[in-house]
């Protein structure tokens, strides 16, 4: 938890300076969604930096939950299609192999009678513009990243 507390940190501090540093751009650029573009490298950031704490975390809760698994694990990030910035964080479940294979999770939204629904795939690649489905692995949990 430490360990987070001190990325959450960094990644605030690093927030802060890219803001300073844009704040020199005209606003006609900034329009474009500069908070966007922090907040999706920022995903990434804590998604590269906490993936192995965030999985053994994730595994702790669902073994105190009589969920545990026998199959491997890994947190990727969640990719949107239509972007190529990182949206979220997915653990994925399955064999060892096929684990190790996936790189993110597609995120396709659509809406059905009024309803919003999410797709959720393993993928083998970050760029959700060029990718194979990961066809064996499932994800096992969401992690809602709040910046």
């Amino acid at each position: 938890m430490q360990r987070f507390t001190q990325c959450k940190k960094s990644l605030l501090i690093i927030l802060i300076a890219g803001m300073v540093s844009f704040s020199a751009v005209p606003a006609a650029v900034q329009a474009i969604g500069i908070g966007d573009l922090l907040k999706v490298g920022g995903v990434g950031f804590v998604v590269d930096r906490l993936a192995g704490p965030l999985n053994n975390f994730i595994n702790g809760l669902m073994v105190k939950s009589n969920a545990g698994t026998s199959f491997a694990t890994k947190v990727v990030p969640i990719v949107s299609a239509g972007s190529q910035g990182h949206v979220g964080a997915a653990q994925v479940t399955g064999s060892q192999e096929l684990v190790d294979r996936t790189q993110a999770v597609l995120q396709l939204e659509g809406d059905f009678s009024g309803l919003r629904v999410k797709g959720l795939i393993p993928i083998d690649s970050k760029n959700p513009l060029s990718f194979s489905r990961v066809q064996g692995v499932g994800v096992s949990a969401i992690i809602d990243i709040n910046l």
